[in-house]
């Protein structure tokens, strides 16, 4: 099952830019393990966009809540959907 996390950070952004590298860490570990499908900030530094695959909106929560940006309390605001890919073109993911 796949789940969008959209979340919008804190207006600390010097807070966020602290934990943002055990942040990514913890994204790293999420893909290497197929939990993570894609996952990225927005360009405002508003927050950010993340899409999990998990067996269960459950899951995507546990997920969120180990996440170094959650245990660090700087996200203001978050909302996880259930997402159903109907298509995709995978070579415009390009990590930059």
């Amino acid at each position: 099952m796949k789940i969008v996390n959209v979340v919008e950070y804190v207006d600390d952004q010097a807070k966020v830019a602290a934990i943002r590298p055990k942040h990514r860490e913890y994204m790293e570990q999420l893909r290497s393990s197929g939990q993570l499908i894609a996952g990225g900030p927005f360009l405002d530094g508003s927050g950010a966009l993340f899409i999990y695959e998990t067996a269960s909106i459950q899951s995507a929560r546990a997920i969120f809540a180990a996440d170094p940006y959650s245990t660090g309390r700087v996200i203001a605001h978050n909302e996880l959907k259930e997402w159903q890919l109907v298509k995709a073109t995978p070579e415009l993911l390009v990590v930059d």
